[in-house]
């Protein structure tokens, strides 16, 4: 009787976060904040309860499905029942879904203004995972409690992509100063689209507005193209270099024994794709699952398709260009980079 009082005692005497651990989450508000060391037992053992996961994401094809065949063979049971789309469009979906009441989705990985937009519409729940201890501050949206809404699981850079056979070592800027090299006149294409606004952005940080300007004196090209289709026709020759090319797509096309080269700038211009959890889960331990295997092995995946990660270090600076800013604030900005480019393009 003594040894089972005094068993009673220390139990009494324990912090409550003690208690919390002693016994297996049930509630979402247990799950998120479990940090037990069988927490990828629990959350398996729920997951193939619930049968599925449903993920929403902006991954491009091949990345994605990769994803998702990694993941159901690592836990057998669990099905990924995967949406892809756009990041505007993902967001359209989810606020139409909560409006009318429908909670479908369970994990989302996508652009960072499309998670602003999805937080600030309360559709997003903050979570903790053990893998978020390898990942910088600044890759991580803190909520309350030591939470986060989000945490960046890649990165793509932005910089200068050419054609080694027709941009000679000396023509190849060493920074933004360089793009009026004359022997860049004539030869440099561009797309309008998102990449193009981040580059002027970029531009505009480091050399200021009448720099920026001083480009329509290179006679630059505009493509109605992607940015992968435009590392294309720099491979091809028929575009000689442009300043808004991703690293990846570059490297993609390196794979492939192009004469393409990509180099950074001063700062290179970061779009980053983030994990986070759906407010209202409808399979919360699934959901889960999936928001650690993202964060965790999921990172090996997302390398084969050349995205980089927010620990690595690539020996460039990186610039997010909607850090710190609301989406209104956001938004403006974007106006003033469109306004220039149509400025530089206009003949």
């Amino acid at each position: 009787m003594k040894n089972l009082a005094l068993t009673v005692l220390v139990l009494l005497l324990l912090p409550s976060e003690a208690w919390a651990q002693s016994r297996k989450p049930a509630s979402i508000a247990e799950l998120i904040t479990y940090s037990g060391a069988d927490r990828e037992q629990v959350l398996y053992a729920g997951a193939k309860a619930e049968g599925k996961v449903v993920w929403y994401t902006s991954l491009a094809g091949g990345s994605y499905k990769e994803m998702v065949r990694v993941f159901e063979a690592k836990y057998p049971g669990v099905t990924v029942e995967a949406f892809r789309t756009g990041g505007s469009d993902l967001t359209v979906r989810m606020v139409e879904e909560a409006k009318a009441g429908r909670r479908s989705f369970d994990a989302l990985e996508t652009t960072h203004d499309s998670l602003m937009i999805s937080r600030d519409n309360a559709l997003l729940r903050p979570y903790y995972s053990p893998h978020l201890a390898r990942y910088p501050e600044e890759a991580k949206e803190k909520g309350d409690r030591g939470l986060v809404f989000w945490a960046a699981d890649r990165e793509s850079y932005l910089g200068f992509g050419y054609n080694k056979t027709r941009i000679s070592p000396g023509g190849v800027p060493k920074g933004f100063e360089g793009l009026l090299n004359p022997e860049l006149k004539g030869k440099l294409g561009i797309a309008l689209g998102q990449s193009l606004d981040q580059v002027i952005g970029a531009m505009l940080k480091v050399k200021g507005e009448q720099f920026v300007k001083r480009l329509k004196s290179q006679q630059i090209k505009l493509y109605t193209v992607s940015s992968a289709a435009l590392v294309d026709l720099i491979a091809s020759g028929e575009v000689g270099a442009s300043p808004h090319i991703f690293r990846n797509h570059a490297m993609v096309s390196m794979g492939k024994g192009s004469p393409v080269n990509w180099i950074p700038m001063e700062v290179v211009p970061t779009n980053t794709g983030a994990v986070a959890l759906a407010a209202q889960p409808p399979r919360p331990h699934a959901g889960l699952l999936l928001v650690d295997f993202l964060l965790g092995d999921g990172r090996k995946v997302l390398e084969k398709f050349n995205y980089g990660h927010p620990s690595a270090n690539y020996g460039f600076k990186r610039w997010y260009s909607d850090a710190g800013m609301t989406i209104d604030e956001y938004e403006k900005e974007n106006a003033k980079w469109e306004k220039l480019v149509k400025e530089i393009t206009q003949k």
